[in-house]
């Protein structure tokens, strides 16, 4: 039974697959399908392992989504199609072709942009069973005619062996499901256009048969820089190259089927524009310069310069050709370079230098006479092909330059100007002696010869004297008078270049006005290897005048503020003027006498550099008590800060007008005194001032609290023993109302310390720290010592007689001191007291409640009762 129902369901099981291997199977193309509008689309389906009849129909309809779908067409039902789509239908726009028994063909002939959807391929069932697919979707998308070439050729006029660059932009709105390819092609005339090169639709590149050899080598290259620009450079144009170009641009979507070729949608071609080479041949030009005559043993020295459209691409072969005088058939090569610059034949006689693109030099030193002829250059311009070969462009020779050999004589002028005259003594003077057309002198050189003369009579030169000469061999020769302002440096000659000398006088002195002059010679070497002197050329003089102006300055000293008491501020303004200064600064130096006519003291000093130095007539200690400062461009303040006794006398301004020379270092021109100032006020002893300060304002019970009594003296004496102070302390109590001031410790000068109060100021103690500084100490304190607290001061000092004097009472300010107490300690004996008082009280009124009920309300049992009225009555 088992063995029954186990071949029962293997058999089942084999129809059920054989069912499913037998499903219908409908498809179309995998999509999406792109066409341009107004293109046509062609779109396949098929049918395959169906059951029934093998000629199958099919129906074609528009998928709406949730909507009904609207049918297209038919094969077999010529109703079926929609009312929308009728007339497209009876035109033959949408059209369906049979292929074969269960294959069909949808048409239409040109799409519209409302053709974009989805399009169903249904095929009615002709199975026994249900099974497989019955339909297949496929989108068709309908895009319009956007795409855009701009083609582009920055130059389009090129020298042979230079770049074109073929631009082109190519884009369009779309790009989903769509690929470009480019294409760039050329036509040389009325010929049919020749591929160069097409990149894509798949990022390939494709060169056509004429450019593969050159895109191999290098010389074609590709340029995509993206955002729809597309580009190739033609490197190494020629001849050949000249034509007409198009860009071509393609628009590309994925055949039908899911295949991996490439289906054409959209071309477009623009051309470009016509590229025009310029052969090398027709812009090289050749030229020689120029006809020389120099002299013999000069070195000879001819230029070929060579000019082409694009030179630096061009390879140069430069060739030096010689016919002498004298032999018009005789023609030879002096000189042959190759275009990398190697010398292939010449005579190690003649050399040549490359000085510039396009620029050859050829020299030959120790021309003789036999050099004498025509020399020319000629020039073979190579370009560069593939794979690192060259190729001839042009060759061109150019006209001949005679060159004549022969002794000639140098030539020169000379002119002599003073850039820098001076206005005034010790200015600065320069002359400068220029060379000019100077000619024939080839290696030779030039030496110089400065030369003063003294001013006679009528403005006429007198005997002229050297002052220096610059040899042939460059040699400073310096003249016997100028020696040592030549050695010092006021005098220097100076060769800025070859042809002009300077000569600098740093400080012209009144001697030195005058005439000047200068004498340039032209050497030349002689056969045996020496100078000799060729010519000599001498300048017309300069005149070097000025109106000599002594220098003048004055000084005026007027009081700014008096010093009327010591301690007090002097200050004192020194205005300066001055005439017949060129750019002057100022030095000053404050003096100081003690009496009229007394020796004077240094004080502070001011250099012209604004450099502040306390002189040696001040003391050190007094540093910060003197100030010296310029106010405005002539004007000077000194400050004498706390003036002292010893500070009286006569305070006066020394001026001195300084002046730069060429090197920038000051010079003294003049010098000049103010008027005097005097500083006198009566001696009466030093002044000084008492200041308070608390170390705390606010101390705890029992602990201790600080003040300080300051003095501060103005204008004290130098020696700090010469000031005492008698000191007394004060109490001005908080807590007693309409009380007087209670004095509480005291220090005489000699440091003697006596407490004034009574018993409670024994917590006091009195600490002097300092020369100048008191310590009052409240030990313990207490509410009682709040308050305020003050001090007074009585001075002391040795006047100039070595005796003791007594000065004025100073009194501080007042500062108060506050003892803190914690907040329950104050109030915590109050608060006990009252709850006490409030509980006995309680306690006694219960007491005394108590004692009245039970005396005075209670009845006697043996009372009798009285009449009412009558206890009323008693009541």
């Amino acid at each position: 039974m088992r063995k029954e129902k186990g071949t029962l369901f293997i058999l089942v099981l084999v129809l059920e697959l054989a069912v499913h291997s037998e499903s219908r199977v409908v498809k179309v193309p995998d999509g999406p399908l792109v066409r341009i509008e107004g293109q046509s689309v062609s779109i396949r389906c098929n049918v395959s392992d169906y059951q029934g009849p093998r000629d199958q129909d099919f129906e074609w309809s528009l998928v709406m989504g949730d909507a009904e779908d609207i049918g297209l067409i038919s094969t077999f039902d010529p109703m079926y199609s929609h009312a929308s789509v009728v007339d497209r239908v009876k035109s033959g726009d949408i059209s369906v072709k049979k292929l074969g028994e269960a294959s069909v063909e949808l048409t239409i002939k040109k799409v519209r942009a409302s053709d974009s959807a989805t399009y169903r391929c249904s095929t009615p069932s002709t199975d026994s069973t249900v099974s497989g697919n019955y339909n297949a979707d496929v989108e068709l998308r309908v895009i319009g005619d956007t795409l855009k070439v701009i083609p582009v050729i920055p130059q389009p006029a090129v020298s042979e062996g230079g770049s074109v660059q073929l631009q082109c932009n190519a884009s369009r709105a779309y790009s989903a499901h769509t690929v470009l390819s480019v294409t760039w092609s050329f036509r040389k005339g009325t010929s049919s256009l020749e591929e160069i090169l097409t990149f894509g639709p798949d990022e390939g590149v494709r060169v056509g048969p004429a450019f593969s050899q050159r895109y191999d080598d290098g010389g074609l290259l590709l340029d995509l820089r993206g955002g729809g620009f597309y580009g190739v450079q033609l490197k190494g144009v020629k001849a050949l190259d000249q034509g007409a170009y198009v860009c071509t641009a393609r628009e590309w979507t994925r055949q039908p089927g899911g295949g991996k070729g490439w289906q054409k949608i959209l071309e477009r071609s623009e051309d470009m524009g016509n590229v025009t080479v310029t052969p090398t041949a027709r812009s090289l030009t050749v030229t020689a310069q120029k006809n020389v005559t120099l002299s013999v043993e000069d070195t000879l020295n001819l230029t070929c310069l060579v000019t082409a459209e694009g030179l630096l691409s061009l390879g140069l072969e430069v060739t030096w050709l010689f016919r002498p005088a004298g032999a018009p058939d005789s023609l030879r090569e002096l000189l042959r370079v190759a275009r990398d610059g190697q010398i292939l034949t010449g005579s190690e006689l003649v050399g040549s230098r490359r000085t510039g693109p396009g620029t050859f030099g050829l020299f030959l030193p120790k021309a003789q006479r036999s050099d004498s002829g025509l020399y020319s250059c000629q020039v073979k311009a190579w370009l560069p092909q593939g794979s690192g070969n060259w190729y001839q462009a042009a060759e061109k020779t150019s006209d001949p330059v005679q060159v004549l050999v022969t002794r000639l004589e140098p030539k020169l002028k000379v002119n002599l100007t003073a850039p820098e005259s001076p206005k005034f003594t010790d200015d600065p003077t320069e002359l400068l002696c220029l060379v000019t057309d100077l000619q024939n002198l080839q290696d030779g050189r030039l030496s110089i010869n400065w030369t003063y003369a003294k001013t006679g009579p009528g403005d006429t030169p007198l005997s002229s004297d050297s002052i220096a000469t610059l040899d042939e061999r460059g040699v400073l020769v310096p003249g016997d008078a100028y020696r040592q302002r030549l050695e010092r440096g006021d005098i220097t000659v100076v060769t800025s270049d070859p042809h002009s000398f300077r000569l600098r006088l740093l400080h012209t002195r009144d001697q030195d006005m005058g005439f000047y002059s200068c004498s340039v010679a032209a050497w030349t070497r002689n056969p045996q290897g020496g100078w000799e002197k060729a010519r000599e050329v001498q300048s017309s003089p300069v005149t070097v005048q000025w109106t000599a102006k002594t220098p003048v300055l004055s000084v005026v000293a007027h009081r700014v503020r008096e010093a009327a008491t010591g301690g007090s501020t002097f200050e004192m303004s020194c205005l300066v003027t001055s005439q017949n200064l060129q750019n002057p600064g100022y030095s000053v130096l404050i003096l100081f006498e003690d009496k009229q006519g007394a020796s004077p003291h240094k004080v502070v000093s001011l250099s012209a550099d604004s450099v502040l130095q306390l002189e040696e007539g001040m003391a050190a200690s007094r540093t910060d008590s003197v100030a010296l400062e310029k106010t405005g461009q002539q004007e000077f303040r000194f400050r004498l800060y706390g003036a002292q006794v010893s500070d009286r006398g006569f305070y006066y301004c020394d001026v001195s007008a300084w002046t730069r020379d060429h090197s920038h270092d000051w010079n003294k021109a003049v010098s000049a005194q103010s008027n005097k100032i005097e500083i006198a006020f009566a001696d009466a002893g030093p002044v000084f001032n008492v200041s308070i300060r608390s170390v705390k304002n606010g101390v705890s019970p029992g602990d201790t609290a600080q003040m300080e009594c300051i003095m501060t003296i103005l204008g004290a004496p130098p020696n700090t023993g010469d000031v005492a102070y008698d000191v007394r302390w004060f109490h001005r109590p908080l807590l007693v109302e309409n009380g007087q001031d209670v004095p509480l410790i005291s220090v005489d000068r000699w440091g003697v310390v006596r407490r004034t109060g009574g018993s409670e100021n024994a917590e006091c103690s009195l600490e002097r720290t300092d020369t100048h500084k008191f310590v009052l100490s409240v030990h313990h304190a207490q509410d009682q010592h709040m308050g305020g607290y003050y001090c007074t001061a009585r001075l002391w000092y040795i006047s100039a007689s070595g005796l003791w004097n007594e000065g004025r009472d100073h009194t501080s300010t007042s500062i108060s001191l506050a003892v803190k107490f914690p907040f329950w300690e104050s109030v915590q004996i109050p608060v006990l007291c009252g709850l006490g008082a409030a509980l006995a009280a309680c306690l006694l009124s219960v007491v005394v409640g108590l004692v009245t009920a039970h005396c005075c309300l209670s009845r006697n049992p043996m009372h009798a009762p009285r009449n009412k009225l009558i206890d009323l009555e008693m009541d």
